[in-house]
C-alpha cells in the first residue's frame, strides 16, 4: 500500500503541471468532443510508459542518448506547428464559440494529434519512463508503485477532461476561446523553446 501511495503521489505531482497534453485535454473537455477517448488515450499511454520505466526502460533510454535527442527534435517540430495553428485560431476567432458547438474534428484526427503531443513529447518520456522508473527502484513493490502512478494518470486526465465542462459558462463568450487558443499557443511554443535551449 505504501508503494501504491508513493506512486500515486509522485505521478500526480509530475502530471499536474500544465503542458501540451494537458492543454489539449482541457480544450477537448470544454468543447465536449471525444472526451472519453481523449482521457482514455492519455491514461493508457501514461500507463504503458510508466510500466516500461518501472521495468527498466529508463536505464535503456539513459544509455541511448540518441533516442532522447530524436524525441527532442521531433517533439520540438510538432509543438511549433501545433502552436502556430493555435495562434492562427486565436487570431481568426469564431471557430468554436460555445462548448459543444462548431466544426467537429473526427476521432481519428483527434487521436492523431494527441498521439503526437504524447509520444513525441520528451517531457512525457522523461517524467514517466526515466524519472518514475528511477524512483520506483527504491520500492520493493514495483508493481504497486507502477499501479499507483498509473492510477494518478487516470484520476487526473478524467478529472481534467470531464471537469472542464464546469467552465462552459465562461467559454460561452467568443473572447474566452481566443484567449484559450492563444494560451495553448504560448504553452506549445514555450515548451518547444525550452527543448531547443536545454537540449
Amino acid at each position: 500500500m505504501s508503494a501504491y501511495l508513493a506512486g500515486l503521489g509522485t505521478g500526480l505531482s509530475l502530471i499536474v503541471a500544465i503542458g501540451a497534453q494537458n492543454a489539449f485535454v482541457l480544450k477537448q473537455g470544454l468543447m465536449r468532443r471525444h472526451v472519453l477517448a481523449t482521457c482514455a488515450f492519455c491514461a493508457l499511454s501514461d500507463a504503458i510508459l510508466i510500466v516500461a520505466g518501472v521495468m527498466g526502460a529508463g536505464a535503456l533510454a539513459a544509455r541511448a542518448p540518441w533516442f532522447l535527442q530524436a524525441m527532442r527534435w521531433g517533439g520540438t517540430a510538432f509543438l511549433i506547428i501545433y502552436g502556430a495553428r493555435a495562434f492562427r485560431t486565436a487570431w481568426r476567432g469564431g471557430e468554436a464559440l460555445q462548448a459543444g458547438s462548431g466544426r467537429t474534428a473526427g476521432l481519428g484526427a483527434t487521436l492523431l494529434v494527441l498521439a503526437g503531443l504524447t509520444w513525441l513529447n520528451p517531457h512525457v518520456w522523461l517524467d514517466t519512463v526515466v524519472l518514475l522508473g528511477s524512483v520506483s527502484a527504491s520500492w520493493d513493490s514495483k508493481a504497486g508503485f507502477a499501479f499507483g502512478a498509473a492510477s494518478g494518470s487516470v484520476l487526473f486526465f478524467f478529472a481534467l477532461g470531464y471537469g472542464a465542462r464546469w467552465l462552459s459558462p465562461l467559454f460561452a463568450r467568443p473572447v474566452a476561446w481566443r484567449v484559450l487558443d492563444a494560451l495553448v499557443g504560448v504553452i506549445m511554443w514555450s515548451i518547444a523553446l525550452g527543448l531547443i535551449l536545454n537540449g
